[in-house]
Parts: C-alpha cells; sequence; structure tokens
C-alpha cells in the first residue's frame, strides 16, 4: 500500500497525473454548468474565463474554486460523491486524494481508481432494510396515532354536547336566580315594614328602656370604679408614709379605717397582735359578699361579660323571637309537593303558592308567617339558587378551556392527537431509583427501597427551542417538567423529555446531565406522522 501511494506522489510531481473529467466531483444540480463555450469555461461566479482542460487539472484558477469540483486543489471547497446504488454525499475537497477512503465515499470516487474498494451495493441493501423497517414502523405508530385523532373527535362531540347542555342549565338557573331575586325584593320590602311595626310594640320599646338604663348605669359605675382606685391610691400613699407615733388622732382613724375597708394589715407593732383576727374578719365579709341570690351577676361576670350583653342586635333578637313564635304556632302535616316535580317547574311553582298564600292571608282565611320569616325563607332561596347557578358556570367555562385547547397547537396538537395521553404514565426502573412522568402532569423520582419520593416538575411546555416552529414535528419531540423539589444546595429539579416515533408509549433512559436536571428518552405512536407526510429530508432518495 505504502508502495502505492508513493507510486501516486510521483504521478503527480512528475506531471504525469492521471486525466480526470471535469464533471468529476460537482454536484447533480451544477452538472448542467459544466459545459464549455467552444474551447474555454467560464468560472461560476463570472468572474474569469479559463480553457476547458483547465478544469479538473488539480490547479486553482477560479476565485470560486468552482474549476476544481473533482481535486483537492482549492481550499473549501466540496466534493460530492455520487454513490451509485446509495445516497450521494459531500465531503470536504481536502480530502480528496489524501489516500484514505473516506467512509461517506462508499464508491471511492474521492481516491484515484483502485484505491477505494466501492462498498454502495452493500451499504444500499443495508440502508434500505433499515428504511423499510422504519418505514413499517411508521406506519403501525401513524395507525395507532388515527386512534388517537380519532379519540379527540369523540372528545370533541362530547365537549360540545356538554357545553350545551351546561349552555341550557345556565340560562335556567339565571331565571331562577332572577326570579328569585325578584321575590327577595318584595319580600323584605314587606319584612322592612313589618318589622318597622314591631319595633314599636312594648315589649321591643321596654327591652331598649332597659338596654339603656343599663349602658347608663355601666358608664355610672366606671366613673365610680376610677374614682375609687384614685382615692385609695392617696390613701394607700398616707398609710405607707405617716407616722404612727407622731401623727394626730384623725389621721390615724383615717388610716385605720382605709385598713379595714381595704382589708389591709396594720403597719407597726399592733399589726402582730391583731393582724390574725383582722384577717379573719375581712375574709369572712369577702363570702359574705360573695352569696348571691339567683340570677345575680358576680362582680367578675361585670367585668366580663357586660359589654358582650350590652353589644347584642335587637332587631335580630326581635326576628329570631318572630321565627320561634312563627315555629312554634305552626304545625305542617302536609307533604312537601316539590319532591314529585321537575327542576324547571319549582320555581314557578314557588312564586303561585307565595302568591296564593299571601291572597289568603289578605282575605283572613289563614295565617301565614311573619313577613320577617318569609324575608329570610326567600333570602335562603335565593343564595341556593346562585350557588347552583354559580356550579353551572364553572362546569361550562372548564368544559369550554377543555375543547380551546383540544385543537391548540400548544396544547394536544393541532389534531388533538396528544389529548389520548393525557395523564398517561410511563416509568423506568434504574435499580435505585424508579422514575415516572405522568404525561402532561407530573415526572416523580420513587426510591425502589423505600425513602422519600421527589417531584421532578409539573409540565411546563413543549420544546422552547428559539428555532423550532410551534406545531412542527420537532416541536412535539420534547416536553418540559420544571419547578420540582429543590435539590439540597441546588436549583429545583427539572426533566426534557424526548420522545420519538414508536409503537408504544414507553420510557427508554433516565441520565442525570447536570445536577438535578434529568434527560429521559422515550417512545409514542403520537409522533408516527403518516409516511406521505414525512418526505422532508436533506438526503438524495435512492
Amino acid at each position: 500500500m505504502r508502495s502505492f501511494l508513493l507510486f501516486l506522489s510521483l504521478l503527480q510531481t512528475s506531471g504525469l497525473a492521471v486525466e480526470i473529467p471535469q464533471t468529476h466531483g460537482a454536484h447533480p444540480s451544477l452538472l448542467s454548468k459544466y459545459r464549455p463555450t467552444g474551447k474555454t469555461w467560464t468560472c461560476l461566479d463570472g468572474t474569469k474565463t479559463i480553457s476547458w482542460t483547465a478544469v479538473n487539472d488539480d490547479y486553482c484558477d477560479c476565485p470560486d474554486g468552482s474549476d476544481e469540483p473533482g481535486t483537492s486543489a482549492c481550499p473549501n471547497n466540496t466534493f460530492y460523491c455520487v454513490n451509485v446504488g446509495h445516497l450521494g454525499a459531500k465531503i470536504p475537497s481536502s480530502r480528496v486524494n489524501d489516500g484514505l477512503c473516506e467512509p461517506t465515499c462508499c464508491d471511492g470516487s474521492d481516491e484515484l481508481a483502485g484505491v477505494c474498494e466501492n462498498t454502495c451495493a452493500i451499504l444500499g441493501d443495508i440502508y434500505r432494510k433499515e428504511q423499510e423497517a422504519a418505514r413499517k414502523l411508521q406506519r403501525t405508530g401513524s395507525k395507532i396515532r388515527s386512534t388517537y385523532i380519532a379519540f379527540a373527535k369523540t372528545e370533541k362531540k362530547r365537549l360540545e354536547a356538554e357545553i350545551e347542555t351546561f349552555q341550557r342549565e345556565v340560562a335556567v338557573r339565571e331565571k331562577e336566580v332572577a326570579g328569585f331575586k325578584d321575590l327577595v325584593d318584595r319580600t323584605e320590602a314587606l319584612s322592612a315594614e313589618d318589622l318597622k311595626r314591631k319595633m314599636g310594640s312594648p315589649l321591643y320599646t321596654s327591652l331598649i328602656t332597659h338596654h339603656s338604663a343599663l349602658k347608663s348605669l355601666q358608664r355610672e359605675h366606671k366613673k365610680h370604679v376610677e374614682r375609687e382606685k384614685q382615692l385609695s391610691d392617696i390613701l394607700d400613699t398616707l398609710r405607707r408614709g405617716y407616722n404612727p407615733n407622731y401623727q394626730d388622732m384623725a389621721v390615724l382613724e383615717a388610716v385605720r379605717g382605709w385598713e379595714y375597708l381595704a382589708g389591709l394589715p396594720h403597719i407597726g407593732e399592733a399589726e402582730r397582735e391583731e393582724g390574725v383576727d383582722e384577717e379573719e374578719e375581712t375574709t369572712q365579709t369577702d363570702k359574705a359578699d360573695e352569696e348571691l341570690e339567683e340570677g345575680e351577676w358576680s362582680a367578675l361576670q361585670l367585668e366580663q361579660e357586660l359589654d358582650g350583653l350590652l353589644n347584642v342586635d335587637h332587631i335580630s333578637l326581635l326576628m329570631e323571637h318572630e321565627a320561634y313564635v312563627d315555629d312554634s304556632a305552626s304545625v305542617s302535616h302536609q307533604h312537601d309537593i316539590k319532591e314529585y316535580l321537575p327542576d324547571f317547574l319549582i320555581l314557578q311553582f314557588d312564586l303561585l303558592r307565595d302568591s296564593l298564600v299571601s291572597w289568603l292571608q289578605t282575605l283572613g282565611v289563614v295565617k301565614g308567617s311573619s313577613a320577617a320569616s318569609q324575608a329570610t325563607k326567600a333570602r335562603e332561596r335565593l343564595n341556593d339558587a346562585e350557588r347552583t347557578l354559580n356550579a353551572a358556570e364553572e362546569q361550562l367555562e372548564k368544559s369550554r378551556k377543555e375543547l380551546a385547547d383540544l385543537f391548540d397547537p400548544a396544547g394536544y396538537g393541532p389534531e388533538g392527537e396528544w389529548k389520548k395521553l393525557q395523564n398517561t404514565c410511563l416509568t423506568k426502573d434504574s435499580g435505585e431509583y424508579v422514575y415516572e412522568v405522568c404525561l402532561f402532569e407530573e415526572a416523580i423520582q420513587r426510591p425502589s427501597y423505600g425513602g422519600s419520593t421527589f417531584s421532578l416538575g409539573r409540565f411546563t411546555s413543549w420544546n422552547t427551542s428559539p428555532d423550532v416552529k410551534t406545531g412542527s414535528a420537532e416541536y412535539y419531540s420534547r416536553q418540559v417538567y420544571s419547578h420540582g423539589t429543590r435539590c439540597w444546595n441546588g436549583p429545583e429539579r427539572s426533566v426534557k423529555l424526548d420522545l420519538t416515533c414508536g409503537t408504544e408509549n414507553a420510557l427508554l433512559t433516565v441520565a442525570e446531565l447536570e445536577k438535578c436536571e434529568y434527560l429521559f428518552t422515550g417512545t409514542t405512536p403520537a409522533l408516527c406522522l403518516p409516511p406521505e407526510w414525512n418526505k422532508e429530508s436533506g438526503r438524495d432518495e435512492l
């Protein structure tokens, strides 16, 4: 081999180079431009005209290097390998005639004839078998994908029917709420008049008078307590500061009187002899003071509970009293007819019943409940109706959002092909840990032999690369899960899930590329486009 390479080198240096066709190494798309005009040829950039025999003569004549497509004479040029029986390929022209067989040029055209073996037939056969296997997998996967699309269409019909049902229910509930609001307005107007009349009753007037008197007594009591405190401070100061041996009898009597009244021991030697008896006497006096009649409040109760009693809402108390009287005076033995009525007739029944009862009460045929009680019941019905309306509106909004996301390219795909896989969980046992990702939900890491389970992140988006177009196959080839459990002294855990076409939804590999940043790979039929949709390729067909 070395002798052969030496022979080639001698041929080139001795000027006995092998003649090379002018189109050798030119890309098929440029062959039409490699034609002489008489005996001359113009460089592809149009800057120079040279002899046709100067093309591929192993000397760079054109500034753009276009005169040497089949040699290494011009730098930064490319050489095209035809590779008959396989796929054509391009290599840098610097690798032409370097004595090394380029695997990309299976036909050996990058070297002189006889240097490299032509393996294109073998490689082409292997490539075709691989392509056929890939097409078979793609066809099978695309059939499964079509079932996902059919599911999305069924889901669309279900959601549309659900939305229509909720729209009708919302309309019915809105009418109910409007009816009950009108009923509440009317009953509360009657209740206000009825309440005004009841507030003029002797019972309510007396209650308010007693309340005012009690509040006045509390005010005066607080004044006296404050004044007593000030006086006691003065007497305590006098008691501790006077000299019983030199003060006059008036001061002594005042101090002794205060000690007796306050239950305090004497200051001086006399208190040692008399202190015990007086303490017993004071204790007996205190016990006598604590003996209260039934229903009376102690001083502690007055201190702690009187404010609460004075803050009672007398209007509410009056209405509760009326409701108690109404409930005690009336006992109904009738069945609830509403239990046998459909929902859409309940409102009409309530309004008709209320109108009839009101008319009978006006005629004096029946004695109805008070206006306050009616207003309370009407308000309860309105609240129930509004809660039911809010629930229906929430369901309607939820269904509308699901329908909007169903065929959203940034959601479940333009054909809804990913909706079927929502919350489909893929697992991979690595031995120490079991990794699981539930599509569109969350990825987790669970120890195989006990311990804490960590969140690796929740679904955030599809492929976020700036050069990837939303809705493209590459866009759906990656899912991003972020904001997982934070690592110790590290970032929040996150996952990038790279997917390819496959006949199964499976998780294949798990790797931690950086601290707490994981790369999962997997397969899914959702990425198996029909073969006729997948003709975008950068390589030539056989």
